[in-house]
């Protein structure tokens, strides 16, 4: 039985999926252990290599039958996967700078292997589980973690830009001052911006800028008397039990989105939205009321463009190694080898 695998390479953690030529998974929930991507290429990709075989032993097959792999990992990338020259942001060994990490994964198992980076890889996934395969619709994703990253998939083909960076949404700047309850405030991302995306709607903002900017305004608080660090993780599932402060902060995240999800409209006139990550990994209820305020956030729309549908990224957990998996299905279909 041919298959294809899907390889979710983060800084912590390695994910696998496997599908075949039916686009079946084989696959259910995680197949996961801790990544080894600190140490260096040599030690992370015989690791990966490892891995494979205990998932084809997990799913019941046989490794040959794998006959091509899609790997997604963390940018900045080329599209074809050679990661930066200072290397990618959860990869700190110095060898990772410059790597052609595609090819060195290609070397070391013997197969095919396509590149998408991480954001991409999900969006296609999300993608997919609304429109299913062969789809013409467009559909722009938003991936809310630690920092923020995205996809767009423009008739049913991921946009992957000239040096790779297409999907870098996190990055786009958003009207932020329009955003009402943070007067005076400066949101500065990691990458240097003012007032991207990601310098609002991400658990770095939580920790670097929006919990310095509320914590004054809720004396008292209990989070004030925590590591910022840590607090910082703990403001989603406070907002989720209904805390006045954390919800705030969420719905300032949410503002956020809804001004970026308005450029998008405006640009790309999309079939549908998606959001994914670790903000929306809460209870129905939570998510049902941050979908709202996205839409609140969201200046007037016209008439055509009010129904337009957001969802929640499906499989968040496995949404990258899956999206992997497609994009290597789709070019062993075109190559001949599935």
């Amino acid at each position: 039985m041919q298959v294809v695998a899907g390889v979710d390479l983060g800084g912590t953690a390695i994910n696998y999926t496997l599908v075949n030529q039916h686009e079946q998974f084989l696959i259910e929930g995680l197949c996961e252990h801790p990544a080894l991507s600190k140490q260096g290429p040599d030690v992370c990709l015989q690791q990966i290599a490892d891995g494979l075989k205990i998932a084809t032993d997990k799913a019941g097959v046989a490794l040959d039958d794998v006959v091509a792999v899609g790997l997604d990992t963390p940018g900045p990338a080329s599209a074809a996967g050679q990661l930066s020259a200072r290397g990618s942001t959860n990869f700190v060994h110095a060898k990772w700078a410059g790597f052609d990490i595609r090819e060195g994964m290609a070397h070391k198992l013997g197969k095919p292997v396509s590149y998408l980076n991480d954001a991409n890889a999900a969006a296609l996934w999300g993608h997919y589980t609304i429109f299913g395969a062969n789809s013409r619709e467009t559909s722009v994703s938003d991936v809310v973690g630690t920092g923020n990253g995205g996809g767009i998939i423009l008739d049913g083909n991921v946009v992957k830009g000239k040096n790779g960076f297409g999907g870098e949404l996190g990055h786009v700047l958003i009207p932020y001052q329009s955003i009402a309850g943070i007067s005076g405030i400066k949101p500065q991302c990691n990458c240097g911006r003012i007032g991207d995306l990601e310098s609002l709607c991400s658990l770095t903002a939580i920790e670097k800028t929006l919990l310095p900017y509320f914590l004054p305004r809720y004396a008292g608080h209990d989070l004030a008397k925590q590591d910022r660090h840590q607090a910082a993780k703990a403001v989603r599932g406070l907002a989720d039990k209904g805390d006045p402060m954390c919800k705030e902060i969420f719905r300032v995240q949410a503002h956020a989105l809804g001004l970026f999800f308005d450029e998008m409209v405006n640009t790309f006139d999309p079939d549908a939205l998606i959001v994914g990550g670790g903000v929306l990994e809460t209870s129905p209820e939570f998510q049902h009321w941050f979908l709202a305020e996205i839409r609140a956030g969201m200046p007037t729309q016209r008439e055509e463009q009010v129904g337009l549908p957001i969802y929640v990224m499906p499989n968040g957990d496995t949404a990258g190694a899956r999206g992997a998996a497609l994009e290597a299905l789709k070019l062993a279909r075109q190559s001949g080898l599935a």
